[in-house]
């Protein structure tokens, strides 16, 4: 919702400002190293237990990185650093203990709309709007490689259709929407 709200041109207000402030101040990002202490994770386990969500790291980046750079505080451009450092620990989508194993599975399904869900496409977004280059990057820029269709597309391979009031695109099919984020993403 705070993205939305952003690129939908609330940024300034009050209510937006308190969310991106909840972000700042509360979204985890440490990889297990200590607990939370927010007052929130007892109501949301699966959310502040003991690693942070990559969902909720995923999203909250998102929503900081569509503030402007010239809008964005001290304070913000430090929690999309500390959020940026976490996927690079992760290589994205990966267990960062052990990187030879997949964290997130379903990220590796290239999707549109995505909705509350997320996936290597959109991350790999963020962190060209940002401008980064890492190497840990590699693995999951390989991924969107791979998916690739030999007559140069990429195709849907997870969808809210059934569960919106339109469907977008077919799934198993090519995709526009999917193609045309990876070929920005990849040039």
């Amino acid at each position: 919702m705070v993205y939305a709200l952003i690129k939908l041109g609330f940024l300034d207000d009050s209510r937006v400002q308190k969310a991106i402030n909840w972000i700042v101040k509360y979204q985890r990002t440490d990889d297990g190293e200590t607990l939370s202490k927010d007052p929130y994770h007892r109501s949301l386990p699966s959310c502040f237990n003991k690693y942070s969500c990559h969902l909720g790291v995923a999203k909250s980046l998102k929503a900081l990185v569509a503030i402007p750079k010239e809008k964005r505080t001290e304070a913000i451009n430090d929690k999309i650093s500390d959020m940026t450092n976490y996927f690079l620990i992760h290589h994205i989508y990966k267990k960062s203990h052990n990187l030879e194993e997949t964290s997130k599975s379903s990220w590796l399904r290239l999707g549109f709309p995505l909705m509350y869900q997320t996936d290597v496409l959109e991350l790999i977004g963020l962190f060209n709007e940002l401008g980064i280059n890492d190497y840990r990057l590699s693995d999951a820029i390989q991924v969107i490689k791979d998916r690739k269709m030999k007559n140069g597309t990429w195709k849907l391979q997870n969808s809210y259709n059934g569960r919106t009031i339109v469907n977008i695109e077919k799934k198993g099919l090519p995709s526009k929407w999917i193609t045309l984020k990876s070929l920005i993403i990849l040039n």
